[in-house]
């Protein structure tokens, strides 16, 4: 007879998957045990067990009345692994010897993982939880950085500064991968320079496993050692050294485990390597040439493009890809020419840097955008790559970005939801006819659970600021003022992404008059919060967090205009549940998709958006405000100015009239009509199951079987 397992065994296997992320009463359970040690842990339950070990640990249980609950969530995880009926099962079987890989530079799974920088990675980690809920065969590929992306405080003058913090693996629930032997996989990827080699990390994500390669090994010279230390950190050199890991190291680690993919599916060009070296083995293994490798390559690949933006796309010069790919040419049977030809958009043009993305489209006979309006601007920005083709029949798809609806949804309002949406509902979340019903909600009950998440956000907003003003040595007088920052009675709008310049962070200080005039409305007051990273090396995006910064210590605009410093999935959660408004204002049409404004959706919040990314196929007239009318100027500054004076007058004649609006029992019942209209409407249609269920029945599908569309580059 097996022994019985303690509580402290049965946490720690629950610990070991990260399963436990997106399940509210689980968390509930870790923050139980010691709600103050949980919160300075960055909520990290593998550090949590390590301070209480298991006779400490039953006595904890025992004075909280945790054992029954502990017992509950770990049979609830064992039926959920052990499960073989979801609906991967029934609709992705060809996937069941020969999983789909999935590739990506960045995963944000949980605060407690920091291997992201931001919307890319949380997509990416959404990907992977609902592949895991729908039970789809698939494994994440991706890059191990032990000192993770950079952690943000302002300055006395308002300028970010950037710190960096190396990660521990025994605090991570990460594990050696294993090769068939069950020894730890370490691959090697030869250069002119040397080889370099990567110890493989597995994670598990629920059903599915993630391999995360680390160059911070012995076998590798000093500079080599440093390869995967920070994301996004370092100059060319570094990032195709990088990207050779992720795509040809990515590979080889997956053969190396024993795992034969049935189709590849790089997110973004980061990956795009990694077709390269399913070619090379096509060539060593069944000796075909290469062009036909290509073609049979080519047919089991997707790729995602994700950025208009032409920062957003990797390019080197020819002297650094021969550098790092000249050992790969030469297995590949190409000239120097033919290769950077492969990732050109004009093969024989010298001047044309070889193109990450470029290379991708070209390795793939599937290939999409991730929102409607991004699929056109694709088409557009890359028609040169077909030219006998018009812009119509260009082959870039799209499919529409959501959000993995568990890891977002406040755990108060799917009690909620519990209520009035059908059995298990979570389990069909990416049906229409799931979502139905929210309607029949209660406004009282609806407006009071949105409205306890959101005193919980500015008291975690309160918690920071302070946390922040100490830090800086401020005043007591201005360090109390930060203790009363914010009110719950108050229409609060969030702004939290990247501070990239075309996402316009800065766009409401246009007109500070008008903006002192909305904030200090004696009847009708706003207040913002603000959170958001620039990249290190973009001296633009941190210009922007400085004049936010300063206008939040101006007096008329004190305690009403806030920025959070560290955005982090954390805050993240924190915002995106309390809000009553989303702002996005990128500059048309350079904002792919978003996902943010999505998870706002779930809890109740509305958006106020430009019509670009996924609120331009979103928004309806009643499930949110918009920002202009979707028409762009060919000067940039006329459209800015243009949108900012929008912004404004939709602030002003739409957003404060109907929020406070109040009946005689004090709720905005036109408001709340549109709160459920937003859910009803948008909740099924942008969410990670039906996105994942879109690239399994549209694309995975169909390059696992070798079924291509007509995508010839040739």
């Amino acid at each position: 007879m097996a022994k019985q397992k303690t509580l402290h065994e049965k946490l720690t296997e629950l610990t070991s998957n990260l399963w436990w992320s997106w399940q509210p009463e689980v968390g509930e359970i870790f923050r139980s045990i010691d709600p103050l040690r949980w919160s300075k842990l960055a909520h990290n339950p593998v550090i949590l067990l390590q301070e209480f070990p298991p006779e400490k640990l039953e006595r904890r249980a025992m004075e909280m009345g945790l054992n029954t609950r502990i017992n509950w969530a770990y049979r609830r995880w064992v039926r959920y692994m052990e499960s073989t009926d979801a609906w991967g099962a029934r609709h992705a079987g060809v996937l069941g010897q020969r999983p789909a890989a999935y590739f990506s530079a960045e995963f944000g799974l949980h605060e407690s993982l920091p291997i992201y920088s931001g919307g890319l990675g949380v997509l990416s980690g959404d990907h992977l939880k609902s592949a895991s809920d729908l039970g789809v065969p698939l494994v994440g590929v991706g890059l191990f950085y032990d000192e993770g992306y950079f952690n943000q405080y302002i300055d006395d003058n308002g300028w970010q500064q950037e710190s960096y913090t190396e990660l521990n693996v025994d605090d991570l629930p990460v594990r050696p991968a294993l090769d068939p032997e069950g020894k730890p996989v370490v691959i090697s990827v030869a250069t002119r320079g040397g080889d370099i080699h990567a110890r493989v990390w597995r994670v598990d994500v629920g059903r599915v496993k993630l391999f995360l390669l680390d160059a911070d090994i012995e076998q590798n010279k000093d500079e080599d050692r440093q390869l995967t230390a920070r994301l996004y950190g370092g100059d060319q050199r570094t990032r195709i050294r990088q990207e050779i890991m992720l795509g040809i190291g990515g590979v080889r680690a997956l053969e190396a485990i024993g795992i034969q993919p049935g189709m590849f599916h790089m997110n973004e060009g980061h990956s795009a390597f990694a077709g390269l070296e399913v070619i090379r083995r096509r060539i060593t293994e069944d000796e075909l040439g290469f062009d036909e490798a290509l073609r049979e390559t080519a047919a089991m690949c997707v790729f995602t493009t994700h950025t208009p933006v032409p920062a957003g796309h990797d390019r080197f010069d020819a002297d650094l890809v021969e550098e790092h790919l000249g050992p790969l040419r030469d297995e590949l049977g190409l000239s120097h020419d033919a290769l950077l030809g492969l990732g050109r958009v004009e093969p024989q043009n010298m001047h044309e840097s070889f193109c990450m993305t470029v290379l991708a489209f070209k390795l793939s006979r599937q290939a999409n955008a991730v929102s409607s309006l991004h699929g056109v601007v694709s088409r557009r920005m890359w028609a040169n790559l077909w030219p006998w083709r018009s812009e119509e029949e260009i082959p870039i798809g799209h499919i529409t970005n959501g959000v993995h609806v568990p890891t977002w949804l406040a755990g108060q309002m799917r009690l909620l939801y519990d209520r009035v949406l059908p059995d298990h509902w979570y389990l069909n979340s990416g049906q229409p006819e799931v979502w139905a019903d929210f309607e029949s909600v209660s406004p009282g009950e609806l407006w009071e659970t949105h409205q306890l998440l959101k005193t919980r956000l500015i008291d975690y907003s309160r918690r920071k600021l302070v946390a922040q003003a100490e830090r800086r040595k401020e005043s007591p007088e201005q360090i109390e003022k930060m203790r009363a920052s914010l009110d719950p009675q108050i229409l609060t709008i969030g702004f939290a992404r990247r501070f990239a310049p075309y996402k316009r962070s800065d766009l409401f200080m246009r007109d500070l008059d008008l903006l002192a005039d909305l904030i200090g409305d004696e009847e009708r007051p706003i207040q913002f919060i603000f959170a958001g990273k620039a990249h290190p090396a973009d001296d633009n995006g941190k210009a922007i967090v400085q004049r936010i910064h300063q206008l939040s210590q101006d007096e008329r605009f004190r305690g009403r205009v806030v920025l959070l410093e560290n955005y982090d999935i954390n805050l993240g959660r924190h915002l995106v549940q309390g809000v009553d408004v989303w702002l996005n204002n990128p500059r048309r049409p350079l904002e792919a998709s978003g996902t943010s404004g999505q998870k706002v959706v779930l809890n109740g919040g509305l958006n106020c958006s430009i019509l670009d990314g996924w609120w331009a196929e979103a928004y309806d007239g009643s499930n949110g405000f918009a920002i202009g009318t979707g028409r762009t100027h060919v000067n940039q500054e006329i459209q800015d100015q243009r949108d900012a004076d929008s912004l404004m007058k939709v602030l002003t004649e739409e957003v404060v009239p109907l929020y406070y609006r109040r009946d005689v029992d004090d709720l905005p019942q036109e408001w709340i009509k549109r709160m459920k209209r937003a859910v009803r409407t948008l909740g099924w249609r942008f969410n990670a199951d039906r996105m994942v269920m879109d690239y399994v029945l549209e694309t995975y599908i169909g390059a696992s079987g070798g079924l291509s569309c007509d995508m010839d580059l040739h």
